[in-house]
């Protein structure tokens, strides 16, 4: 496994918060902190849950280009994953990301329609830290 690899996984399992970016629909960016995925591949797959009625999940639909941000703001390093997010509803994805609890958000359970799982493949990634970056291919 490459180094870069190796340093993202690490801030995903210590980061409680990740930044995922998509594209509005007059082409600008949008920013918002969310949890931490609730399942991963290494990091070429991310799994959120999220409500299916946010704008970013329509904006998702309209344009799955993406991006996830990680930093630590400690040592001041971050890598930002590129990719393309997927929407799916499909109760199998549904149950895989489903804890209790979850009904605080969904409250009408695993099967509620404003429940659905965000699906993030990595394409690449861009490592900073000690004011220089690094780019590395990730398929």
């Amino acid at each position: 496994m490459k180094e870069i690899e190796k340093i993202a996984e690490r801030m995903l399992e210590k980061q409680k918060i990740c930044y995922p970016s998509s594209v509005d629909s007059e082409g600008f960016p949008n920013t918002k902190a969310m949890l931490r995925p609730r399942k991963r591949n290494g990091i070429s797959e991310l799994y959120f849950s999220t409500n299916t009625s946010s704008k970013k999940v329509q904006s998702f639909r309209n344009n799955p280009k993406a991006c996830v941000y990680l930093c630590d703001t400690l040592f001041f390093k971050g890598i930002m994953l590129k990719g393309t997010i997927e929407v799916l509803e499909d109760q199998e994805h549904k149950n895989m990301l489903w804890k209790k609890g979850d009904t605080m958000y969904y409250p009408k359970g695993v099967t509620d329609p404003d429940y659905c799982v965000l699906k993030f493949t990595t394409i690449s990634a861009r490592y900073y830290h000690h004011f220089q970056s690094e780019d590395m291919e990730i398929r």
